[in-house]
């Protein structure tokens, strides 16, 4: 029992120091509302992580910034702007909408289409196959006559 103790308050210590007391703000509503806004921004060094997870110094940095601007009262919107017009659209998790957006998500399935278009009209102007019994080339009387022999040894 009392190693399940030290073992738990190890984690809990470790959890409690993943976030700097120093950094955090003393208002826990404004806290609070910094740490849902790292959830949405993208580390620009991991990548896939967001801010609220990476270890990474610029994560850090980022989240300063965050932090800086719900102390001065900006709304989740103006913060998400700023950070967008810094470091462009790739920093949000979760981009909003646009044509940009749009044309990324959409080339995939534009490609596969003009693909299947480009292979219909391709197939459609190939000659008949040798298979079809079409422009196949009678056989010479020597020809003819050698496979006969062939056949006969079988």
């Amino acid at each position: 029992m009392r190693r399940l103790l030290i073992a738990l308050a190890a984690i809990a210590c470790m959890a409690g120091a993943a976030a700097d007391p120093a950094e955090r703000l003393p208002d826990p509503v404004q806290e609070a509302r910094a740490r849902e806004i790292f959830r949405e921004v993208r580390c620009l060094v991991c990548q896939n992580e967001s801010i609220d997870d990476s270890e990474a110094a610029l994560a850090g940095d980022l989240r300063q910034v965050v932090r800086d601007q719900v102390k001065q009262g900006r709304s989740d919107g103006q913060i998400r702007a700023f950070l967008v017009e810094r470091y462009g659209e790739f920093v949000l998790l979760k981009p909003p909408f646009s044509l940009g957006n749009a044309l990324l998500w959409a080339t995939p399935g534009i490609v596969l289409i003009l693909g299947g278009v480009l292979m219909a009209l391709l197939l459609r102007r190939r000659p008949a196959s040798a298979a079809d019994g079409e422009d196949t080339p009678a056989l010479s009387q020597v020809e003819e006559a050698r496979l006969q022999v062939l056949l006969k040894d079988e």
